[in-house]
């Protein structure tokens, strides 16, 4: 039989009691960063069926769901349940800075991958300088 001695379990126990979930760390951990003219953020969501995936976005906020089920099969004995199941959720704030209408995503192996282009208002741009004769010089530029 499988047994794993923890000493915690019984606090564990605890504060999900009280806590719920929230006492643990999320299921569908993420990263996020930015490379050149986009934002990549990848989920983590192994067992997951890729058709239980839904992505919505609406008023600049991103919402992840996704379920995960396992049921034994009839005359198995389950010796240890420790693997979370059920249906999770996940919302992240956007911003203006992110163009939410071109969102690219893909999953392979477990990672829910998103591509999410930088908005072209927030991209860096030259800036133009008109002086008082009528002049137009350009940010950055020099004059010899």
């Amino acid at each position: 039989m499988l047994m794993r001695y923890d000493p915690f379990r019984e606090i564990d126990r605890f504060t999900e009691g009280l806590f719920g979930n929230a006492a643990r760390a999320p299921w569908m951990p993420m990263d996020a960063y930015r490379k050149g003219d986009h934002v990549e953020v990848r989920f983590d969501l192994p067992g997951v069926n890729p058709e239980s995936i839904d992505l919505t976005v609406e008023n600049d906020v991103l919402t992840v769901k996704a379920e995960r089920q396992w049921w034994p099969e009839d005359g198995t004995e389950v010796l240890a349940r420790e693997r979370t199941q059920g249906a999770f959720s996940r919302q992240v704030l956007l911003g203006e800075s992110l163009d939410a209408d071109h969102i690219d995503a893909h999953y392979e192996h477990g990672v829910l991958r998103l591509t999410i282009p930088i908005a072209e208002k927030a991209k860096p741009r030259k800036v133009e300088i008109h002086t008082g004769d009528t002049q137009s010089l350009e940010v950055g530029s020099s004059t010899t």
